[in-house]
């Protein structure tokens, strides 16, 4: 066969959103080889992608010249499907047997991205997303988290400080939940984040009991997915690793502020979210505003709500066990 040629996001949590839809069509076509377009960010969410041919990772480039490359890597052949969740000319001139465009997504939407790609490719109900985690990545979370009472797994950064909920109250709240007495009492607390965020991450792991904290910072994106399905808990920002947590069935708790979780939420059974009084709007729509410069919008959030929500979502999982 000619090959699957999916096009999906720039960053990752979209990308992680979009899985399932390519799952999907993975299984509509059993044998073909699959090539990913997606974001340099996103591109290692597919290591380990049954029949992968290639990721190609489109790093952004002036004047549309990552599609020019684009173009160039994928003309030579006619493909048995090209799935472009982007809506890019490239879905309607590469030679296919049967293609699928997405229409652009209109912000007054209202549907969350997973309901609506489905919707966009006649998926129903839509799928879930879903991830690839390597035995390699396995192994290492086995060793970084070994067998030994519950795990409260945080992540304490993001893409932009707006959606930062403040370090100190992270710490307040994984006391709380860790204490004699909490839902998850003496857990060890596993704070996630990139690399690049050890900065930001380093007032929570500093806060934390040493004997108690795990420090998976600067892991990738699957090693990190890895360590999420052996967490019995995930409460975090608005993020791509948040999206990652929900994708592996992990208890998820997602923080929302200035960003619309009618859209974002963490997907799946096992999901819930919290968000500070103000709507995204409220927070984002004032004249001038610019998401470059602005610090946390997230202070409206009290660790008492958060913390109630989590123990709501914990008591919940307790009864459908």
């Amino acid at each position: 066969m000619s090959g699957l040629l999916f096009i999906t996001s720039t960053r990752i949590g979209d990308t992680v959103l979009s899985t399932g839809v390519l799952d999907q069509f993975m299984q509509m076509l059993p044998r073909a080889p699959v090539t990913v377009a997606c974001g340099p960010a996103a591109a290692p969410l597919f290591l380990h992608l049954p029949r992968l041919e290639r990721v190609h990772a489109m790093a952004k480039r002036r004047r549309g010249g990552h599609w020019l490359d684009l173009w160039r890597a994928t003309v030579g052949r006619r493909w048995d499907a090209v799935i472009d969740l982007r809506g890019s000319a490239i879905g309607w001139l590469l030679s296919a047997r049967r293609r699928f465009v997405r229409r652009r997504w209109r912000l007054e939407d209202s549907r969350h991205r997973v309901v609506e790609l489905g919707a966009a490719f006649g998926f129903a109900p839509p799928p879930a997303p879903r991830l690839w985690i390597g035995e390699a990545e396995r192994a290492l979370a086995l060793r970084l988290l070994p067998p030994g009472g519950p795990i409260l797994a945080i992540g304490p950064t993001a893409n932009w400080a707006g959606k930062e909920w403040r370090a100190d109250r992270f710490a307040t709240l994984a006391r709380d939940l860790t204490a004699p007495g909490g839902p998850l009492p003496g857990a060890r607390i596993a704070i996630i984040a990139a690399g690049s965020e050890r900065e930001r991450a380093r007032p929570v792991l500093e806060a934390l009991p040493p004997e108690r904290r795990v420090d998976l910072v600067g892991h990738s994106l699957l090693e990190a997915a890895a360590c999420l399905e052996r967490a019995s808990l995930f409460i975090g920002n608005d993020t791509g690793l948040m999206h990652i947590s929900a994708a592996t069935g992990t208890p998820t708790l997602g923080l929302f502020g200035p960003s619309d979780a009618r859209h974002y939420a963490p997907w799946g059974p096992r999901c819930a979210f919290v968000r500070t009084p103000q709507s995204h709007a409220e927070l984002t729509g004032g004249p001038g505003f610019d998401h470059r410069t602005t610090g946390t919008l997230m202070d409206g959030l009290a660790p008492a709500t958060v913390a109630a929500a989590a123990r709501a979502l914990l008591e919940r999982e307790g009864r459908e066990r």
